[in-house]
């Protein structure tokens, strides 16, 4: 059981920030592809007929994951917005996971540091956060 909880740990880490657009003035606006290195996103993201997805070594590169309306894709998991709420720059979300082999609940905490960044907060964690970077992909 220990290793299944590491996997969906893993897999909802992979996701990152995982967020939806949301409506409404002062939203923060998370539609897209993000990277956790800027300059990577060519190597962690790939596009095939029209449709985003993820070059076969992503990970390699630091991974990503795109946020398609209350979607989000990571290499490994899928989840879908259940709860949002924005509190200025902050948004919290409450996501519905899967990954191959399990379902699980996930509450992400995100901050915008500016239109391109945001960063992954981890309440109970001073100091750690994971920050991702919007790639250029229309």
């Amino acid at each position: 059981m220990h290793d299944v909880s590491a996997l969906v740990a893993a897999a909802a880490l992979s996701l990152g920030a995982l967020f939806a657009s949301a409506s409404g003035a002062g939203a923060v606006e998370l539609n897209g592809a993000w990277a956790s290195s800027a300059d990577q996103c060519d190597k962690v993201f790939t596009r095939e007929g029209g449709k985003l997805g993820f070059t076969d070594m992503s990970e390699v590169y630091g991974g990503g994951f795109i946020v398609d309306g209350r979607q989000l894709i990571g290499k490994f998991a899928r989840c879908t917005v259940k709860a949002r709420k924005d509190d200025g720059p902050n948004v919290n979300l409450v996501a519905s996971c899967a990954t191959d082999i399990m379902l699980s609940s996930v509450q992400f905490s995100l901050k915008q540091l500016d239109a391109n960044s945001i960063a992954r907060l981890f309440p109970g964690m001073a100091d750690m956060e994971i920050i991702y970077h919007r790639c250029p992909f229309n």
